[in-house]
């Protein structure tokens, strides 16, 4: 079972999860804090430490595409164990995350019904094969936030550098199937300001 760490009213109907890694946490309570002041109502932010980043977050196997870590088939595990904490059917599940957690929550979507939206910040749709996913599969929720730091299609990483293009494929696919979506764009590379942006990625979905 991943480590948690929850912050806000336990009692709440609204439940945002994300799973996170150190980076992550070490921005959770401003991320946190800049949630509460933007949404004015009542939730809980439950974050899930990820241990292995690359492998708990992959819906499959990928090569590597920076270091030489290769890309695992973790995901529906992960995903399994989150869906323990969403059995309260009376409450409002939302689930996002940043970079890779970005693109784990999107692919959640696709396996289950149980999020009302999705807040993905930055997410790593550049992983190979992705987008042929979401070509052949339908998204089981209403609202997705999409963003990305302007610089972040100007890596020398020849994979990552096509993510601007694989973000805006992403939101004209599921705004084409009616997807209530928004493509924001950030201000700077893929390591700046994580937590504001994940921050911005859970207001909105939280109020569409």
């Amino acid at each position: 079972m991943m480590k948690t760490y929850e912050f806000g009213d336990p009692k709440a109907d609204t439940i945002l999860i994300q799973p996170a890694d150190e980076y992550d946490l070490a921005g959770i309570e401003n991320e946190f804090s800049l949630i509460a002041a933007s949404c004015g109502k009542s939730f809980q932010l439950i974050a899930l430490k990820v241990e292995n980043w690359n492998t708990d977050l992959s819906p499959w196997k990928a090569p590597a595409v920076f270091g030489k870590e290769d890309f695992g088939e973790g995901a529906g595990e992960t995903l399994a164990e989150i869906l323990k904490l969403c059995s309260d059917e009376s409450k409002t599940y939302y689930i996002g995350g940043y970079s890779l957690a970005g693109l784990f929550a999107l692919w959640a979507a696709y396996r289950t019904d149980v999020f009302k939206g999705v807040a993905a910040a930055s997410p790593s749709v550049w992983f190979p094969g992705f987008t042929d996913y979401m070509k052949k599969n339908e998204i089981k929720t209403g609202a997705v936030y999409l963003s990305l730091g302007d610089k972040e299609e100007k890596a020398r990483n020849s994979v990552m550098a096509t993510v601007g293009d694989r973000v805006r494929d992403t939101y004209s696919l599921l705004s084409a199937r009616g997807v209530k979506c928004v493509l924001e764009w950030n201000e700077g590379n893929h390591f700046k300001e994580a937590d504001v942006r994940t921050a911005k990625a859970f207001s909105w979905v939280m109020q569409n």
